[in-house]
Order: structure tokens, then sequence, then C-alpha cells
């Protein structure tokens, strides 16, 4: 990460945000809960299970800070990509993400918000396993974190990728910040923090799935 990455604006979000906002609220019908638990300002990292395209927007549009998502390159592609850069969104590359930890690091530093998935791609939505990209930006962004659970995106026995009728029943639930700062240091840090946010997740997960009613997609 020797050169200086270019860190979206501050702007994107906030229309960005509009536009999700109306999805999820006009067209399909989004419920949250805990917004009042997400930190007005400072850095923090919205760490989100994992199992249907439309959990991206979600995140985006029902969120109380509008994040910076990190979203995989293969959508920066044609009109899609123009909004998702316009919208200030990150492109990452799976395969090495380096250049987008950098400038997700770079909006964390300025006391921005910042969106991921730990699971990497969409599955079951339980967050069996994580990847170490949230706790990295944790650690090094000394930001807090958190958990949010998405329910309702998708339901057992549909496909990833599969539209939904409108007024579809959708619930996101943000949870208590956590300090994943310790005595560790390096890559014991971030594995100590890593495993930290995926348990909050999924317990998270299966809290509000038990309240709510809405189950998470095929298990895997």
């Amino acid at each position: 990460m020797s050169t200086t990455p270019k860190i979206p604006g501050r702007v994107g979000p906030y229309w960005g945000r509009s536009i999700g906002r109306f999805m999820f609220t006009v067209v399909w019908n989004a419920r949250r809960a805990g917004k009042d638990r997400v930190p007005r300002r400072g850095p923090i990292v919205l760490a989100a299970n994992h199992q249907h395209w439309m959990d991206g927007p979600v995140l985006i549009g029902m969120s109380p800070r509008a994040p910076h998502l990190l979203v995989k390159t293969e959508l920066f592609h044609g009109p899609f990509g123009l909004l998702l850069r316009s919208a200030g969104q990150i492109r990452t590359d799976r395969s090495n993400g380096r250049a987008a930890l950098a400038q997700a690091l770079g909006v964390l530093k300025r006391g921005g918000a910042i969106g991921i998935f730990p699971e990497g791609e969409r599955g079951s939505g339980k967050v069996q396993s994580a990847r170490a990209g949230a706790g990295w930006l944790a650690v090094h962004g000394n930001a807090l974190v958190v958990p949010v659970a998405i329910l309702g995106t998708r339901r057992p026995g549909e496909g990833k990728g599969q539209a939904h009728a409108p007024r579809r029943r959708v619930f996101i639930e943000f949870g208590h910040p956590i300090d994943v700062s310790s005595d560790l240091t390096g890559r014991e840090a971030v594995a100590q923090a890593t495993e930290t946010i995926r348990a909050a997740i999924a317990a998270l997960v299966a809290d509000a799935s038990a309240r709510t009613g809405l189950g998470t997609g095929a298990e895997e």
C-alpha cells in the first residue's frame, strides 16, 4: 500500500442512501431496529451477514449513517458501475482486496462509516465463517464495529439472486457497538477481532430470526 489511495468523496453515500431508503420503504416493506445503537460520530464498521444481492442496498438505505460499502469488482460495469462509483461505493477484488481496504481505511481515518460483509460472498446468512477485512479495518482504523443482521432478503429454498415481488418483508437490526481493541498486535489482533465480529453477527442473526420469524437462506 505504498501509493496513496483515492478516498471516495463524502457526498455520494447520502444520495445513495436516499435511493436505498425509497427502494426498501416504498417498493419493499423493510423495517429496522437498533438504529439508536449506531454511533452518530466517529469511525464505524457496519458488519452484516450476506445472503442475497438485496443486502447491499438495504444496508445502505436503512443505515442511520451513510456508509461507503465494499462491493465486488464484477458489479462495476456499465450504468450500474457508474451508479456505484457516484454513490461513493468502494470497488473490491475478492482475490486481492488491498486497494479496497486502503480506501476504506481512509474513510475511517476521517471519521466515516464503512459497510462490509465479513463472509465475503453470499451464503446461508448465518455467518459461520468470516474473512479478515472487517477485523483489519476495525483494528487499523481504531473503529467501533456495529454488527448488523439482515433477514428476509432470502428465505429457505430461494436462490441468491432471485427477484422478489414488491412489498417483500425485510428486516434489519443494528446491534450494540463492539470495541475490538486489545493488547494483541499484528495478525493476532486482527484474528481475534475477526472472530469477535463473526460471533456477534451470528448471535444477532439468530436472535433477530427468533424474534421476527424471518429466517435466512438455504443451509449451505
